[in-house]
């Protein structure tokens, strides 16, 4: 039984150590970098060996990105912990989001940019996502809540409104000195009251 437990520990510092060295290697020379043979070099293992812990190159990313969106859902749990006022919440949301995105621009690629084989939106997909998905989610329920609306689908836009400030802001194809009036204008919208209520 010993000998069964230290391999299967083994094992999975394999594993853990694989996804590290190409969450490295991407951060430092890109995704482009991160093939089956620099990543056998960087961990001193075998591309067989490779292979026995991952299917390709792309069953890598995914593990990367769901590393990744543990470490998201984990820093947007902290960036709303203790804030009642939702817009407070949702600019402490957006705040942890975008940089995020600005600080880990590999991780961030793996995430949301790079196609992969993880499910999205379906009961099929895996916790990390669920959990980074649930922050949101959780941010918007009372602004949902307030206009009789779905807080999934205000999950959603506000996901979709803050991945487009980082892709964009990364592409360098918006004005850097107005990222602040982007987020005010963005939770502006997001918390403004319809007329009548």
């Amino acid at each position: 039984m010993a000998v069964q437990q230290r391999r299967e520990r083994e094992r999975a510092e394999r594993h853990l150590l694989i996804i590290r060295a190409a969450r490295e290697l991407a951060e430092a020379e890109g995704w482009g970098a991160v093939t089956t043979r620099r990543l056998s070099e960087a961990v001193e293992y075998s591309q067989p060996v490779l292979y026995s812990h991952f299917a390709s190159r792309d069953a890598i990313v995914a593990a990367v990105a769901v590393e990744g969106f543990e470490e998201l859902a984990a820093a947007l749990r902290a960036a709303r912990a203790g804030l009642s006022d939702p817009a407070e919440a949702l600019r402490a949301l957006a705040g942890v989001y975008l940089g995020f995105a600005r600080e880990r621009p590999a991780l961030y690629a793996a995430m949301f940019v790079h196609e992969t084989d993880l499910e999205f939106g379906t009961e099929d997909s895996p916790a990390p996502l669920k959990a980074a998905f649930g922050e949101f989610a959780a941010v918007v329920g009372p602004l949902a809540a307030a206009r009789g609306g779905d807080p999934e689908t205000f999950a959603e836009v506000l996901w979709g409104a803050l991945h487009g400030l980082a892709v964009l802001a990364a592409g360098r194809r918006l004005r850097p000195q107005h990222h602040d009036a982007r987020v005010d204008l963005l939770i502006r919208q997001l918390t403004a009251l319809p007329a009548g209520r």
